[in-house]
């Protein structure tokens, strides 16, 4: 884990997909917010990924990928989170991420929406199906965006800052507009974001995370 900065919004900063804790330093993620961390309006917090153990790991039983991402996001939740809440006198934390980690971000915030009051996902997907070979169970459903969130009522979720970055040539367009609508449909107050002429890539990443920083930071 890599933590940046000294004080203000502590924000944990998700992996993409196979990444690691320090992609986001090395592909210049963390240069781009430098304005807001050097003046203690927020900090950032990289901690490493487990996907190769869960989601992209073939080698064991999808019934077993899902329950190791559990517990990850359990060991996030109890052993990151609580103790920089506690560290910060910080009743919540942000969660962010880009392309996976997009949505490591926001199934950790729409499942323990308590400890998040801003989620920003750049170029997120939130169908996990695809990488459980057709395996389906009670603890896929609760960790699948697009299936528990039409039926979680939490009331969180209707005071936390969401936002979903995309952009015209994003491979994850489509499904950031079918998150936004299914949030729409719940009147949950959220940015939708669409960039022009510009890939899925860090480029377009490292354009986004400062203005939603500048925007998160106008309400602190």
């Amino acid at each position: 884990m890599l933590v940046f900065g000294h004080g203000g919004l502590p924000i944990l900063v998700f992996p993409t997909t196979l990444g690691s804790y320090f992609e986001a330093k090395d592909f210049y993620l963390i240069e781009s917010a430098r304005p807001y961390i050097e003046s203690g309006q927020i900090k950032l917090i990289c901690p490493d990924g487990v996907n190769k153990y869960s989601w992209y790991n073939k080698d064991i039983h999808p019934e077993r990928r899902v329950k190791n991402h559990i517990a990850y996001d359990e060991f996030i939740l109890m052993e990151i989170v609580e103790r920089v809440r506690q560290e910060h006198h910080s009743g919540k934390v942000g969660v962010a991420g880009c392309s996976f980690g997009g949505y490591t971000a926001s199934n950790f915030a729409f499942k323990f929406p308590h400890v998040v009051n801003y989620m920003i996902s750049m170029s997120g997907s939130y169908d996990i199906k695809s990488f459980l070979d057709g395996y389906y169970d009670e603890n896929v459903y609760f960790n699948n965006p697009v299936d528990y969130l039409p039926d979680n009522d939490n009331e969180h979720l209707w005071n936390m800052g969401i936002i979903l970055g995309t952009s015209d040539w994003d491979i994850c367009k489509e499904a950031n507009f079918q998150l936004s609508d299914m949030l729409h449909k719940k009147q949950i107050k959220h940015w939708l974001d669409v960039v022009p002429d510009s890939p899925h890539d860090w480029p377009l990443w490292r354009h986004m995370f400062p203005k939603y920083l500048h925007e998160i930071c106008k309400q602190l």
